[in-house]
């Protein structure tokens, strides 16, 4: 299958000059969902991974999934202000904007082995983030992992520390 079809484009969203890729078109196809969680799951089965980390929000809808099919924690990354317990935080910039992000301090045990995935690596801001407050918190960073990776962009030069998975990649 495809997956790459699955996934369309909204010219000018959400400001003018961005191309959305829109997932939406991929969730609501069992068939394309279900191969793009088992592509992670045939990645990550064998793998050392305590708790898989989703990012606000898109990263939920593949790390939640991903982590049930392997047995392990869920951890979400959320933006500034949704989670109700102390948090860790760190501000990024996005291709159009900035924003925080946010983990609770308590939501790994030093040493975890921790996957840290998203739909999306563009600029690798949001990622990078993500990264700083885990490694804040004591966790190990096994691999980032996205859906989508838009080349063109250079998000990889932002995350020359990691190693990085991406099912699909955009040059």
């Amino acid at each position: 299958m495809n997956l790459e079809e699955k996934i369309r484009t909204i010219k000018d969203f959400p400001k003018e000059g961005i191309e959305f890729k829109d997932i939406t078109t991929l969730l609501k196809d069992p068939e394309a969902y279900q191969a793009t969680i088992q592509k992670f799951v045939e990645r990550y089965q064998d793998q050392e991974i305590d708790v898989v980390v989703g990012i606000e929000a898109r990263g939920f809808l593949v790390g939640a999934p991903l982590a049930l099919e392997l047995g392990k924690s869920f951890v979400p990354a959320r933006k500034e202000g949704k989670l109700p317990a102390e948090v860790v935080r760190a501000e990024y910039d996005l291709e159009y904007g900035s924003n925080i992000l946010e983990i609770h301090k308590d939501a790994l045990e030093e040493g975890q082995k921790v996957l840290i995935i998203d739909d999306l690596l563009a600029t690798g801001g949001t990622v990078k983030a993500t990264a700083d407050l885990i490694q804040e918190i004591g966790g190990e960073i096994v691999e980032l992992a996205f859906l989508l990776e838009l080349g063109f962009l250079g998000g990889r030069d932002q995350l020359v520390d990691y190693d990085i998975y991406s099912i699909i990649i955009e040059d």
